[in-house]
C-alpha cells in the first residue's frame, strides 16, 4: 500500500507551488499585511482628498495636468493596497493552502496580474509626471498651448493600458502565475526556470520598471537645472516659477522613494531572471525587497501630504525662528496666475530689441 501511494501522479494543482519553501514567522508576517494594508488605505484616502480639493481650487491649465496624473497614481496605490492586501489576508486567514481554495488557479492569476500591475503603473505614472513637469519647464508655451488636459488624460489612458497589457501577457500566452515559495503571493516564475519565456516575463518587468526610474531621474535632473539657472540668472518675476518648485520637489521625493523601494526588488527580478542568482537561495530576501516595493505605495501619499506648500511654508517659518532669524515675507511661496507665467516664457522667448520695448513700455 505504501507502494501505491508513493507513486501517485502528482495533481494538476501541485504544479503551480513552488518547489521551494521560505520559513515565515506566521503571527508577523500576518500582523504585517494587516498594518501595511489599514496604513496604505488610510494614508492614500488622505492624500485623494488632498489632491481632488487641490484640483478642484486649481484650474488652471500648468497645474491640473500634474494634479491629474498625482491623482491618477495615489487611486492605483489605493486600488493595489486594497484589492492586493485584501488577498493577502485572505490566503493567511486560509492557512495558505492554496490547492483547497483555488484549484483552478483563478485567484492567484488576478493576484499575480495585480501585483504586476500596481507595481509597474505607478512607476509608468511617475515617469510621465517628470516628462510632464520637464516640459512645462523648459517649454512652457508649448506646455501652455499645445498639452491640453484631454492630452493628459490620453496618455493617462494609454500608461494605464500598457501596464495591464504587460500585467496580461502570461495569460495570453498561456502561462499560468505562479504561486511562491513562502505561499503568500502570486508572480512570475522564479524558481527553476528553463523556459525563455519566463525569463522574458521577468527580464521585461525589470527593464520596464527601471527605464521609468531612469527617465524619472533625467527628466528631473534637466528640470532642476533649467530652474536654478533662472533663479541664478534672474531674480525678476520670482512668483512665477513658485508653482514649479513646488511641484519638482514633489517629483524629487516621489523619484527618490520609487528608486529607495524598487531597486531592489527589480534588480532582484533581473538577476533571477538572468540567472545570476538562484531563487532558492535568496528566497527571504527576495520577500523582504518585495516588502520594500511594498513601501513604495505607502511613502507616496506622505509625499503630497508633507510636501506641500502650505506645510514647507510652515516649517521654514519654524526654522526660521528657531534659528533666531527674522521671518520675513515669503513671496516665493505665493501661487502666481498663468497670465503671469505665460508673459514670462513669452518675453524670454523675444529678441533682445523686443524685450527693451517692452520692459520699457511698462
Amino acid at each position: 500500500m505504501s507502494t501505491n501511494s508513493s507513486i501517485q501522479p502528482v495533481s494538476p494543482e501541485s504544479e503551480l507551488l513552488s518547489n521551494t519553501t521560505c520559513q515565515l514567522e506566521e503571527d508577523l508576517s500576518i500582523s504585517f499585511s494587516i498594518i501595511f494594508m489599514t496604513v496604505g488605505i488610510l494614508s492614500n484616502s488622505l492624500a485623494i482628498a488632498i489632491l481632488m480639493k487641490a484640483y478642484q481650487r486649481f484650474r488652471q491649465k500648468y497645474k491640473s495636468s500634474f494634479l491629474l496624473l498625482a491623482s491618477a497614481l495615489v487611486i492605483t496605490d489605493f486600488f493595489g493596497h486594497l484589492i492586493n492586501g485584501t488577498i493577502a489576508v485572505f490566503v493567511y486567514a486560509s492557512d495558505k493552502d492554496w490547492i483547497y481554495f483555488d484549484k483552478s488557479n483563478i485567484l492567484c492569476s488576478i493576484f499575480g496580474i495585480c501585483m504586476v500591475f500596481s507595481g509597474l503603473c505607478p512607476l509608468f505614472l511617475g515617469s510621465l509626471m517628470a516628462i510632464e513637469r520637464c516640459i512645462g519647464v523648459t517649454k512652457p508655451i508649448f506646455h501652455s498651448t499645445k498639452i491640453t488636459t484631454k492630452h493628459v488624460k490620453m496618455m493617462l489612458s494609454g500608461v494605464c493600458f500598457f501596464a495591464v497589457f504587460v500585467a496580461l501577457l502570461p495569460i495570453l500566452g498561456h502561462r499560468d502565475y505562479k504561486i511562491q515559495a513562502s505561499r503568500t503571493w502570486c508572480f512570475y516564475k522564479t524558481d527553476e526556470i528553463k523556459d525563455w519565456e519566463d525569463r522574458f516575463y521577468l527580464l521585461l518587468f525589470a527593464f520596464l520598471g527601471l527605464l521609468a526610474l531612469g527617465i524619472s531621474f533625467v527628466c528631473n535632473a534637466i528640470t532642476g537645472i533649467s530652474l536654478l539657472k533662472v533663479k541664478f540668472r534672474s531674480q525678476q518675476h520670482r512668483q512665477g516659477r513658485s508653482h514649479h518648485f513646488e511641484m519638482v520637489i514633489q517629483l524629487l521625493g516621489i523619484m527618490c522613494v520609487s528608486c529607495i523601494c524598487w531597486s531592489p526588488f527589480l534588480v532582484t527580478m533581473a538577476s533571477i531572471g538572468m540567472n545570476i542568482q538562484d531563487f532558492k537561495d535568496s528566497c527571504e530576501r527576495t520577500l523582504f525587497t518585495l516588502r520594500m516595493a511594498t513601501w513604495n505605495q505607502i511613502l507616496d501619499p506622505w509625499v503630497y501630504i508633507l510636501l506641500r506648500k502650505a506645510v514647507l511654508r510652515n516649517l521654514y517659518v519654524c526654522t526660521r525662528r528657531c534659528c533666531g532669524v527674522h521671518v520675513i515675507s515669503l513671496h516665493v511661496w505665493e501661487l502666481s496666475s498663468i497670465k503671469n507665467s505665460l508673459k514670462v516664457a513669452a518675453i524670454s522667448d523675444l529678441p533682445v530689441t523686443e524685450k527693451v520695448t517692452q520692459q520699457t513700455s511698462t
